[in-house]
């Protein structure tokens, strides 16, 4: 099973950049989207539904803000759009994809950069998911979770780590949150299973210089359900076209499903 997430900035805007071009060739079986920033009547043309795909989109309530997508291969057996909270449903922050055995699922977290406001909102989001998540344990079923984070993990997964200790998105208690995810409710970084290295980021600031010098953060995981450890076959982070300010990031997994 090969898994695309991306975050778009935009789907209309990724389009005029080559992104669906691009999809083409890529094989993927499920290709998780955030920040499609549109909603499905502005989006009748064939490009925005991929020939050989089953597409869903979760848009925002708001005009040309957030939402989330899905293409599959395979028809899911149920697709599930939500999670049952204000800031995540009205916002079209979560869809998730039921196969036999395996779910998928394009998760796009509150930014908490604007200021306290906007962070706030993002803590009511990671409490509420993380109950979610640790929900999704208890299922007899794997998940893979492709999210757009807006939190780096470890000082690794960041270039300036330093100058933003006290900046959201590395905050000490966000990245304790996702310290929790992993060791306490038992979920597995797919990335970081089969690459220890530095300077792997997926997103620059459009600021300065940071694309060319690689002054990044690694925003876009694929957060697994221990018993595809096993399955994880490549990762990859593709740089070699630019149609959003994160880049589209890979795996494949031994699954059938």
């Amino acid at each position: 099973m090969k898994v695309i997430t991306v975050n778009t900035n935009g789907i209309r805007a990724a389009a005029r950049k080559g992104f669906f071009d691009w999809l083409k060739k890529q094989e993927a079986d499920v290709v998780c989207i955030q920040e499609t920033k549109a909603q499905i009547d502005q989006l009748t043309d064939p490009m925005f539904h991929p020939e050989g795909y089953h597409c869903y989109y979760f848009d925002a309530e708001k005009k040309g803000y957030s939402g989330t997508a899905l293409y599959c291969k395979q028809k899911p057996k149920k697709v599930t759009r939500g999670l049952g909270l204000d800031v995540a449903d009205t916002q079209g922050r979560y869809i998730q994809a039921d196969f036999d055995g395996v779910s998928v699922a394009s998760i796009y977290l509150p930014s908490g950069s604007s200021g306290d406001e906007a962070q706030a909102r993002k803590e009511v989001f990671m409490e509420h998911i993380m109950e979610h998540f640790k929900a999704m344990r208890r299922k007899r079923r794997e998940f893979i979770f492709c999210a757009d984070w807006n939190i780096c993990h470890k000082e690794i997964d960041l270039k300036n780590w330093r100058g933003n200790r006290k900046n959201s998105g590395f905050l000490p208690h966000e990245r304790e949150w996702l310290t929790s995810l992993f060791d306490d409710v038992g979920y597995v970084d797919a990335f970081r299973e089969i690459n220890q290295e530095e300077d792997q980021y997926t997103w620059w600031s459009n600021r300065g210089q940071a694309w060319a010098n690689n002054t990044g953060w690694r925003l876009d995981y694929h957060v697994v359900t221990p018993g595809l450890v096993e399955s994880i076959q490549s990762a990859s982070i593709y740089k070699d076209e630019r149609f959003s300010d994160h880049a589209p990031f890979i795996m494949e997994y031994d699954i059938a499903y």
